[in-house]
């Protein structure tokens, strides 16, 4: 076990030197290459601000009015019906937008069912399963100017759609009852 945290603690060290001796034995300018890729992520984090500021406040907007509890407890005739925790529906939603948000969600399930737990367990591989579509679209399409998106939408959410699936499918296999 302790080779393992030793070289977990030199990789990263290991990377930056190997990415510097392969940069200097092509003969490119390895600290002026730096510096331009900089000045790029900052303009590109410029141009997209505007993009995460609005769904930031959207998020922001959807938790505190308490609009996700409300939705959850519509649906919840039909999560029923297919085994799904309805207690899961704001996480679910929430992943799609914002991993931050998710996280606070996830932070309060453990609160109130326990990391242990079958909704904890089940939310700890839902969140490896799936992926914040609609702001990794935002971030990607905003910063290379894409406006037409043709199925990238509607693959991603059936792709995450299937996340959350596997991972009620994985965790019943694993420890059965999710409940």
């Amino acid at each position: 076990m302790q080779i393992l945290i030793v070289i977990s603690n030199l990789m990263l060290p290991l990377v930056f030197v190997l990415i510097l001796s392969y940069g200097i034995s092509k003969g490119v300018k390895v600290y002026d290459a730096f510096i331009e890729g900089a000045k790029d992520g900052m303009r590109c984090a410029v141009d997209i601000m505007p993009t995460l500021i609005g769904l930031m406040m959207a998020v922001g907007i959807l938790r505190a009015s308490g609009a996700l509890d409300i939705f959850s407890r519509i649906i919840s005739p039909i999560t029923d019906l297919i085994h799904y925790p309805s207690e899961l529906v704001p996480l679910t939603l929430m992943r799609l937008v914002s991993s931050s948000a998710s996280t606070g969600i996830l932070l309060d399930l453990f609160k109130q069912y326990g990391p242990d737990s079958g909704i904890g367990r089940l939310v700890s591989v839902m969140m490896s399963c799936t992926e914040t579509v609609f702001y990794t679209m935002s971030v990607y399409f905003m910063s290379v100017k894409i406006t037409k998106t043709r199925y990238t939408l509607p693959g991603a959410l059936i792709a995450n759609f299937a996340g959350v699936l596997a991972s009620v499918f994985i965790c019943k296999i694993i420890w059965g009852q999710i409940r």
